[in-house]
């Protein structure tokens, strides 16, 4: 299943991410020194020594900075080393699997897939240093404690000041992606094929991502920090029911307010299309009277399909690409797939599942803003949302170290969806012709390692799914080479999360 937008604390945690540790204390004149001088008798040189600071005082002051650094880096270095062992593997398993890939795939040259696997990987964790990089600068420089006393001497409403740290955030967040996006999208995007974007057309995006970006962060960043300010002693629970209720209203507002500032979306009313989209709908028992294409030739080539929303709001979008690349009993098949989401209630057993870990995420911070340590390791001010900023950062690691936790049920659901598509299709055969075309299309390595994929994926990998449908539903007589190989990587789950690109496929 493809979600369109999700607002968790993961991003709020990132509209936080430029936080900072103010500079140590000074110390304090020695209370002899300070009584004794004004008397007119000399005092003896020893006794104006000062004491020194007592060695486990000091440390135990700079843990909490010393422990946010080890965790920030720690997580950082485990994801890199994940890409590195994923990438060697798919190599192997990729070469190991060529018949499949050629035939199966329908990829002439299996080396351009593992060549665009290797230019993804190295960008985004280029990009994954670099920031990391920003933020412990501004941490341990003390730029975050300058910031919050600057804010702190406006004269603002703590909420007014909170609301321009995350605008802030949110700005400088957007420039430092900026290089990078463009780099993707005009170098590496463009040698493979799959960009058809202008300059133009992704200056344009990238000025309404931010609007939209600063419009959201200031909405709803705003109206949790007034919580906190006006109801204090009930703020995470208060702030934990906003954040859920935006989740909700997001998947009203964004097929119908956001998404078309960014593609144009014609209503499949006639023809063959039309009449094929009604069949799987009868099929499946599902009604629904909005149905889309979306444009998404206009930016690159890669192909997908969705299903968002719910009541009256739910739509299907079918990508202009995927309606070219694939043929009709495909494309049902895909469709079937996305219902299936819906009609086993996966959409709202994800967001039960959020709402666990959304409450724990408040419940942390509500622990990390009271307590008095934060204040004084990282010499920040007395206003929450300061200590609020730095118990996000470290929330995030935490939370990508549970990935292979809270994947486990996406997992669980895409095998259900994939069983929900077969049966409504009569058989596996229209689900894993799909499923090769997503791959082949895309360049999608179909081969993560087993670890990488524990943390990355939330769909299994398309070899599994393949042999797991034509296993379970009879139809384990097709020879193009992918029931004899030893694929071992294919055992593992997923398709990638982590710094997912929307155009990826996810069916």
């Amino acid at each position: 299943m493809w979600t369109a937008v999700s607002t968790s604390p993961t991003l709020i945690l990132v509209v936080l991410s430029p936080i900072s540790v103010g500079r140590s204390h000074k110390i304090s004149p020695h209370p002899v020194a300070q009584s004794q001088s004004a008397l007119s008798t000399p005092i003896p040189p020893e006794k104006l020594k000062l004491p020194a600071p007592h060695f486990f005082d000091m440390f135990s002051v700079s843990t909490p900075v010393i422990g946010l650094v080890v965790l920030l880096v720690g997580v950082q270095i485990l994801y890199s080393a994940l890409d590195v062992l994923n990438l060697s593997y798919g190599t192997t398993a990729v070469r190991d699997a060529d018949t499949w890939i050629r035939e199966g795939l329908d990829i002439s040259d299996p080396e351009r897939m593992l060549a665009y696997q290797r230019s993804t990987t190295i960008l985004s964790r280029t990009q994954s240093w670099v920031g990391l990089a920003i933020v412990l600068g501004v941490v341990l420089t003390g730029t975050y404690t300058d910031l919050t006393r600057a804010l702190t001497q406006t004269g603002l409403a703590p909420s007014t000041q909170g609301v321009l740290l995350i605008v802030g955030a949110v700005v400088g967040s957007r420039l430092l992606a900026a290089p990078f996006d463009l780099y993707k999208t005009f170098v590496i995007e463009d040698r493979f094929g799959f960009n058809n974007q202008t300059a133009l057309l992704w200056l344009r995006d990238w000025i309404i991502t931010l609007v939209i970006g600063v419009i959201a962060a200031t909405l709803i960043g705003g109206i949790v920090l007034w919580v906190i300010e006006a109801v204090p002693s009930l703020w995470p629970v208060l702030g934990w029911l906003i954040v859920i209720g935006v989740s909700l209203a997001t998947m009203v507002i964004y097929p119908r307010v956001i998404a078309p500032l960014f593609n144009d979306f014609e209503p499949i009313e006639f023809g063959a299309l039309r009449d094929a989209v009604e069949d799987v709908f009868n099929r499946a028992g599902f009604d629904c009277e909005q149905i889309y294409e979306m444009d998404a030739s206009r930016r690159s080539s890669h192909s997908n399909a969705y299903f968002i929303g719910f009541g009256r709001a739910k739509r299907v979008v079918l990508f202009d690409t995927l309606i070219e690349q694939m043929n009709t009993t495909s494309i049902q098949a895909v469709l079937a797939h996305e219902l299936a989401h819906w009609k086993k209630a996966h959409i709202w057993k994800q967001l039960a599942a959020s709402t666990i870990q959304m409450g724990a995420v408040f419940a942390f911070l509500w622990w990390i803003t009271s307590s008095e340590w934060v204040y004084a390791a990282f010499n920040l001010p007395s206003v929450t949302y300061a200590a609020l900023g730095i118990g996000l950062l470290y929330a995030g690691p935490v939370l990508r170290l549970l990935s292979p936790v809270t994947n486990r049920l996406s997992l669980s659901h895409e095998r259900e969806a994939d069983d929900f598509a077969a049966e409504t299709m009569g058989g596996p055969t229209a689900m894993t012709q799909a499923l090769q075309t997503l791959a082949g299309e895309n360049l999608q390595n179909p081969f993560p390692h087993p670890a990488y994929a524990a943390f990355h994926m939330t769909h299994p990998p398309i070899p599994t799914r393949i042999r797991r449908l034509r296993e379970q539903y009879g139809d384990d007589t097709v020879d193009d080479g992918l029931l004899n190989e030893d694929d071992s990587p294919a055992e593992a789950d997923g398709d990638t999360d982590d710094d997912h690109d929307p155009a990826a496929p996810t069916a």
